[in-house]
């Protein structure tokens, strides 16, 4: 049986050009929403990964009391699906990897940028709408789709990201969104921990309408 008082949580952070106008808002929201992570029961190691048009991993498997401040650093440009695919494809091998008692019972794939793919050149949008849905039914993995002026639904769809687990938000609203989503998530990994051994895994409670209207511009 895997581990369920741990988690592992994939961040994955897009750092293209158009991210410097929100960087002060954006680093922010990220020390708020890995402070409030440390204050729920439980283990959890977090993987964070930059992308632009190149895919750079900050630092992998860090247990959540020593994650560093993030430094970003905004320029190029955006490549999303092929960001996706490296860090799912690594994880998962990763994960397999282990021995299934060392392994994570919840893990998070959390993507956030505020741009359209426009960059990628190995893997398509079918691709990973595949490999995002085949780690869903099969593992449980729970992945959420934070994007920025656009419609993230309609996006993270064609990314194979659920509609409540996707989310529009303002360009000035990156700390709200992620203040909103660690508290679903301190809720997913508590709801995990205490779901009954063989019981389908629960999964992350969706976005209100209420809440997205509270980050939408």
């Amino acid at each position: 049986m895997t581990r369920a008082d741990l988690t592992h949580l994939y961040f994955l952070l897009d750092r293209s050009g158009s991210m410097q106008s929100i960087k002060a808002d954006t680093e922010g929201g990220f020390a708020a929403f890995i402070a409030e992570q440390r204050a729920v029961p439980g283990d959890c190691r977090v993987t964070l990964a930059q992308f632009d048009n190149e895919y750079d991993v900050v630092f992998a498997n860090v247990p959540i009391a020593d994650v560093p401040t993030l430094d970003l650093q905004p320029r190029g440009s955006t490549a999303l699906l092929d960001a996706m695919g490296r860090l799912i494809t690594t994880a998962g091998q990763e994960l397999a990897a282990l021995k299934e008692d060392e392994r994570p019972g919840t893990v998070i794939v959390a993507v956030m940028t505020d741009g359209h793919e426009n960059a990628s050149q190995e893997w398509t949008h079918p691709a990973i709408k595949a490999l995002v849905e085949q780690q869903t039914s099969s593992f449980a993995w729970q992945f959420l789709y934070m994007g920025a002026d656009q419609d993230a639904i309609e996006v993270g769809a064609s990314l194979g990201v659920a509609a409540g687990a996707s989310v529009t938000y303002g360009r000035g609203k990156s700390r709200d969104v992620m203040a909103m989503t660690s508290q679903k998530l301190g809720k997913l990994r508590g709801d995990r921990f205490a779901a009954p051994v063989g019981a389908p895994a629960p999964m992350m409670d969706a976005y209100s309408a209420e809440e997205r209207e509270a980050v939408a511009d």
